[in-house]
């Protein structure tokens, strides 16, 4: 479900880590750039996780109405919709999350007081009350009432963010990705959907390079950016005739190294594809005036690798 987007954006952080520590011990930092990506899918789980916790509650909420000692009509009969909601039960039910959850030591004993506010603010919506009260209800309309919980409630929660922000220096930055994949699964889950469903993988081969996104696209870019450090700077250099080369933000160097890395050693990246990210992710990540930069380095630099004939392009490469 990762994007190539984020995958630069992964190798960018650890090649900016290398370069600020002057490391040598290149195996740690590739050991902890895939980490840092393959804990994007355990936060996934965490947030999926999140909602059966919330169900749960409800129905535990639910039975503790009915052991009351002078229970209401309304205890005893309550409105079983949201504990019903087909998705949730799929979710709840799902033998892969299931194992996952367990796999990871997920839990939310401890954390009750926030699933409990943000069960109560959704309670308390006008959207879950058209939701209870409706006389019927569609799956695509359950789907959207869990969507609007997970969007609106659950990512608005300061308390509940904080919570993966304490566990993780990188969850602060992947929530975002983890929330968008979340989402995702919803919006394509189906009500044919049984126990046994595969959850989407944080990672799909890409028909390109290789079989294996780490290994032929994230390890290669870093590995590239790193051994032809002398060789990019040289050219980078020559082309910033205008600009104090101390003073130009790291972050645009290393976006720079890495586009360059990608125009001669990935032949089934095209050109245009490489310079917009990259212009994108200097947009997302640096300064103010990088894009601007970014973008006509990228062009300066494409015309010298082109009239070298450094730029060698197959397959899909050669779609402009």
């Amino acid at each position: 479900m990762l994007s190539r987007r984020h995958l630069r954006v992964k190798v960018m952080q650890s090649l900016y880590a290398w370069f600020q520590s002057g490391e040598t011990q290149l195996p740690l930092f590739e050991k902890s750039l895939i980490s840092s990506i393959e804990d994007i899918y355990t936060l996934y789980i965490n947030l999926l996780s999140a909602l059966n916790e919330t169900r749960d509650f409800a129905l535990n909420r639910m039975e503790d109405a009915r052991q009351k000692y002078l229970p209401t009509a309304e205890d005893l009969n309550p409105n079983t919709r949201f504990v019903d909601n087909p998705l949730l039960m799929q979710l709840d039910n799902n033998r892969q999350l299931r194992k996952l959850i367990t796999q990871n030591k997920i839990s939310w004993a401890d954390h009750q007081e926030i699933i409990r506010k943000m069960y109560q603010t959704l309670r308390d919506s006008e959207e879950f009350q058209k939701y209870m009260n409706v006389p019927a209800v569609s799956y695509r309309q359950h789907k959207e009432l869990v969507l609007y919980f997970f969007g609106e409630i659950m990512l608005r929660s300061d308390a509940f963010i904080s919570l993966f922000e304490e566990r993780s220096i990188h969850w602060a930055d992947d929530i975002d990705t983890a929330a968008t994949m979340v989402a995702k699964t919803i919006r394509k889950w189906e009500a044919s959907y049984d126990e046994f469903t595969v959850l989407p993988p944080l990672l799909v081969s890409p028909d390109e390079e290789g079989d294996d996104l780490i290994k032929d696209f994230v390890l290669q870019l870093f590995r590239k950016v790193i051994t032809k450090g002398a060789e990019s700077s040289d050219l980078i250099a020559k082309r910033a005739q205008n600009w104090d080369i101390d003073r130009i933000a790291s972050l645009d160097i290393i976006i720079l190294k890495m586009a360059l890395a990608e125009f001669t050693d990935f032949p089934s990246i095209p050109v245009k594809v490489t310079i917009n990210e990259y212009i994108e992710i200097s947009k997302d990540y640096s300064t103010p005036r990088s894009r601007q930069f970014v973008n006509g380095m990228l062009d300066k630099l494409v015309a010298d690798l082109r009239s070298e004939e450094k730029i060698k392009k197959t397959g899909r490469g050669l779609i402009e």
